[in-house]
This record gives C-alpha cells, structure tokens and sequence, in this order.
C-alpha cells in the first residue's frame, strides 16, 4: 500500500508518522511511504528578482524542507520502513492532495495542528482541507 505522509517538523505531523510506524511497522510487507513536506511561495514582490535569483529561492525551499522532513526520516529509518521525500511548493492542501492523486497513494496519513481554540477542539484547517479535497481516506494523527 502506498501512503502519503505530509510533514512539516511539528509535533503533530510527527504523531502521524509515530501513528503509522504503530499501525504500518509491525507488518510484514510494509508501506511504500511519500512522505512530503509542502512550503508556501514566497509571495513576489516588485523587483525581487533583482535582489535573489531562482538558484536562491530553491535553495531556500530545499533546505527549509529537509529541515522539516529530518525528523520524520529518522523515526522511518529506525522503523526500517522505506521511504521516497519530497520538498513541494505550492498551497499547502492542495499540492498535497495533487501529490496523493500523482503517486497513487491510497491514503494519506496526515498530522492535525488545530491552532485556534475552535481547532483545538476539531481538526486542524490544513487537515480539514485536505479532508474535502481528497478522494482518498484520511488517517488523521491528533
């Protein structure tokens, strides 16, 4: 089974990757795992490609996003569960959900932040998007 696992170095992106070594790592064919991190664009500004150049902000986005997705590979390599990373840039639910269709994922286990008090108590806006958006299931780690 191919799963989608969005990070982004929280603790509760990682929960869903502790959820999913948990469910995933005591089996004996285990996952074919994507495991993501998604940034925004950084919004363009008049003449800011006088001031950094495209090397530069991809630099940027690569280094932000394997600072995001180290801690998510090290508890996949200990778990011996193998894994395919990607850094992504684009709207977060949305280039997540592109990605689940693009891979053939047949799930995508995802992290709930619920930053607002409204979201403490539901699921977090990037998981509920997701939710709506996706047309595979969701394993939501809370």
């Amino acid at each position: 089974m191919k799963i989608l696992v969005p990070v982004d170095g929280s603790k509760s992106s990682l929960a869903a990757v502790d959820l999913l070594i948990r469910i995933f790592g005591t089996f004996s064919a285990k996952p074919e795992v994507e495991l993501v991190t998604v940034h925004l664009p950084v919004p363009k500004l008049p003449r800011m490609g006088m001031a950094v150049g495209k090397q530069q902000l991809a630099k940027y986005y690569e280094e932000e996003g394997e600072a995001r997705l180290a801690p998510a590979k090290k508890k996949l390599d200990a778990a011996g569960i193998a894994y395919k990373a990607s850094v992504l840039v684009g709207p977060i639910a949305e280039t997540i959900v592109k990605r689940a269709d693009s891979a053939g994922c047949k799930l995508i286990c995802i992290g709930s932040r619920g930053m607002s008090a409204l979201g403490k108590a539901l699921v977090g806006s990037v998981a509920t998007k997701v939710l709506q958006l996706a047309s595979q299931p969701l394993l939501i780690a809370k």
